[in-house]
C-alpha cells in the first residue's frame, strides 16, 4: 500500500468514526432523553459502545434508527430505548454482579459493562442457572412462562429486569425473589422480542 492510499484509508476510517459517533449522540438525544431516560451514566455507556458492533456488516446503516434491528438465525436486537428503559428500572451498580440472558444479548452486556463490575453473557440455550446468583439479572427478551429456576440465579435482595408477555402486549418488568419464586411488578410497555424458550407451553382441549 502506498503512502496516499494509507492517507485515503485512514481519513476515510476517520470520517466513519465521526458520523457513527454523530448517529451515537443522536440517538441518546432523539430517543433516550426524550423518552425520559436521562442518567448520565446511563447516556454515558450508550455513547461509549458502537451499536453498529452488534449488527450484521448488511444492516449497519439501519444500527442507529428508533427500531429493533434483524440479526442473523431470526435473532432482534431491540431499540436503543428499550434497553434505556431496562438499565433505568435496574439502576445498575458498580458493585453488582450481572448475568445477562437471552440473545443476542451482546450490546445489552456491552452497555452494563460500563456500569458494573462484572458480567456475564449466557444464552438462552446454556445452563445459566449454573452460573451461580447473581444481584442483577437482565433478560434481553420478552418471557411469556417463567421458568422455575430463573429464580436461583438471583441473590436473595437481586432483582431482575426483561420483558413480560401479557394477552399478548410486551411491557417491561421488575421482578424480585420472593422466597424461592420470582414476583413481577409490570412498569411500561416495551418493544421486546419474544424468547422462545420462555414461551407458554401448549394447552390441550379435548
Amino acid at each position: 500500500m502506498t503512502v496516499v492510499e494509507e492517507r485515503a484509508e485512514t481519513e476515510a476510517a476517520g470520517s466513519q468514526n465521526l458520523e457513527t459517533s454523530a448517529a451515537r449522540r443522536a440517538m441518546t438525544d432523539r430517543q433516550l432523553r426524550v423518552s425520559g431516560i436521562n442518567d448520565a451514566a446511563i447516556l454515558a455507556a450508550f455513547l461509549a459502545v458502537p451499536r453498529e458492533d452488534f449488527v450484521p456488516e448488511a444492516r449497519r446503516a439501519v444500527a442507529y434508527a428508533d427500531r429493533a434491528v434483524a440479526l442473523d438465525n431470526g435473532e432482534v436486537l431491540a431499540p436503543a430505548l428499550t434497553y434505556g428503559q431496562m438499565l433505568s428500572a435496574a439502576q445498575p451498580a458498580a458493585d453488582d454482579t450481572v448475568l445477562v440472558i437471552g440473545a443476542p444479548g451482546g450490546y445489552l452486556a456491552a452497555l452494563v459493562e460500563k456500569l458494573c463490575g462484572k458480567v456475564t453473557l449466557r444464552a438462552v440455550s446454556d445452563d445459566w442457572a449454573a452460573a451461580g446468583a447473581h444481584s442483577l439479572v437482565l433478560v434481553d427478551g420478552a418471557i411469556e412462562e417463567v421458568p422455575g429456576k430463573l429464580a436461583s440465579v438471583l441473590t436473595a435482595e437481586g432483582r431482575l429486569v426483561g420483558g413480560m408477555i401479557e394477552r399478548g402486549v410486551t411491557r417491561l418488568a421488575l421482578g424480585r425473589k420472593v422466597g424461592e419464586a420470582l414476583a413481577f411488578t409490570v412498569l411500561a410497555e416495551a418493544d421486546f422480542a419474544p424468547l422462545a424458550a420462555f414461551g407458554a407451553k401448549p394447552k390441550w382441549s379435548f
